[in-house]
């Protein structure tokens, strides 16, 4: 009886054991996650990687002697908050931008940052440098149109190459707003929007007022030439035309307005036509 007590308290003894042995080891990896396994501080394989042979689910290690170090496989984001950069025009502008980025090589990024917060404490800095440098190059009125979208390029290009260092690579760069910073500096650069504006305005009357002119002068030639063609060819009808013409202009002239009237002779030359000779 004493016998089988003991085997059974051996049996209990070693199924705990190997339950305590198996949560120590087993380790679970998801889809959304992939792993490194350490054993005294060098990496010795790698879980659910991208291009890796092995995928999520459960896998095992020597407990107390390997560490799992787990790195997160989603995209990622990076903020730079309301960042005040000097553009090339020497507009203090406040910059609101994120970059996007993921792990690709996580043995690096265990060996060169420890954790994905250390990658992003990283690449915060760079990012702010390489956008500085290059909204520094662009003038404020330049990030307004399709050049914006050469200068992220750029911006993406040179932050990724800093990001391969620590195992990452970046997969986009946005500029979520840019303004100019609020008081003198705003006011300023509407009062020179204005000003561009009103002078912009003035061109083109001028340009208007010049080609009007160069229009009214050109129908005037026109009508003279018309003219004269049509007193080339019957001298009478334009005699006739031209001097109805001026009796409109004459006689309708104080209609109305209470002029005082005009008092000619009745053989006067001027109404001989009105006459019907």
């Amino acid at each position: 009886m004493q016998s089988v007590l003991e085997n059974y308290k051996f049996a209990v003894f070693g199924i705990a054991f190997a339950v305590i042995a198996f949560f120590m080891s087993a380790f679970v990896v998801p889809e959304e996650e992939q792993a490194v396994i350490i054993r005294t501080g060098e990496p010795i394989r790698t879980v659910n990687t991208p291009g890796g042979d092995s995928a999520a689910g459960l896998y095992f290690r020597l407990p107390i002697i390997d560490r799992v170090a787990r790195v997160e496989k989603r995209v990622l984001d990076l903020e730079m908050m309301d960042e005040e950069v000097l553009s090339n025009d020497q507009q203090r502008l406040l910059v609101n931008a994120y970059a996007r980025f993921r792990i690709t090589n996580p043995v690096l990024m265990v060996e060169s940052a420890g954790s994905t917060e250390g990658v992003r404490d990283a690449l915060e800095p760079i990012l702010n440098s390489v956008l500085r440098q290059e909204l520094g190059r662009r003038t404020f009125q330049a990030m307004l149109t399709a050049e914006r979208g050469t200068a992220l390029a750029n911006v993406r290009n040179n932050l990724d190459r800093q990001a391969r260092q620590y195992g990452a690579e970046v997969i986009d760069v946005q500029i979520k707003r840019t303004d100019l910073p609020n008081g003198a500096p705003l006011n300023s650069a509407f009062r020179r929007m204005e000003t561009d504006r009103e002078r912009e305005a003035q061109t083109i009357r001028a340009q208007g007022s010049r080609d009007a002119r160069i229009i009214r002068a050109e129908a005037d030639a026109q009508a003279a030439s018309i003219y004269a063609q049509a007193y080339g060819k019957d001298a009478g009808f334009y005699d006739f035309y031209r001097a109805m013409q001026s009796y409109e202009a004459t006689f309708a002239k104080g209609e109305g307005r209470g002029e005082s009237s005009i008092i000619l002779a009745p053989d006067n030359e001027y109404l001989r036509q009105f006459r019907g000779r």
